[in-house]
């Protein structure tokens, strides 16, 4: 008889203060959890050097955005790369290629390459890349570099073109800039 009372008693109700006490263990698991994660997660508070260091940079993107130069650089120029560059760096930044392309001929290219040599850099050798350059660019059609994978394989050309004309002397093509119009 006991058995038949407790298969029709059904499931039993939990009272409303253990609901209460398993919610508020498990928000302050959970508050816990994110305060953890967010202490590894932010970054950490500046030491007074690195502050006074940054707020030396703000005021000098201030001075610049005002057009006045920062008291350090009153001498210097803005630079680039320099269009020759020195034997310790072996980097020789070509002037900047403008032309029309094959089809459609009215869509201009504008590209800047650097190259990187292995040695000291050949004046004489990068010029004549310059120019080998130049002429590639003017059969290339605007569909062969639509997209990163057209210009994926423009840039492996033009790396293919170097290493033929430097007989292996240039290690590295650097693409500055890259503009259709």
């Amino acid at each position: 008889m006991e058995e038949a009372d407790l298969a029709n008693a059904g499931p039993k109700k939990t009272s409303p203060v253990v609901m209460i006490a398993a919610l508020a263990v498990l928000t302050l698991i959970a508050g816990g959890g994110g305060w953890l994660v967010g202490g590894m997660l932010a970054p950490k508070p500046l030491s007074t050097e690195e502050a006074k260091i940054v707020e030396e940079a703000k005021a000098a993107i201030a001075l610049k955005k005002a057009g006045q130069k920062p008291e350090g650089e009153a001498g210097k120029k803005d630079e680039g790369l320099p269009k020759i560059a020195t034997e310790a760096n072996g980097i020789v930044q070509l002037d900047a290629i403008t032309t029309n392309l094959a089809y459609p001929t009215e869509n201009w290219i504008r590209l800047e390459v650097a190259l990187l040599f292995k040695g000291a850099p050949d004046v004489v050798m990068a010029e004549q890349i310059h120019q080998d350059i130049a002429a590639y660019l003017k059969t290339v059609s605007l569909q062969q570099i639509q997209g990163p994978r057209g210009f994926q394989y423009l840039k492996d050309d033009i790396e293919e073109r170097v290493d033929l004309r430097s007989e292996g002397r240039v290690t590295n093509v650097i693409f500055r800039t890259f503009v259709i119009q």
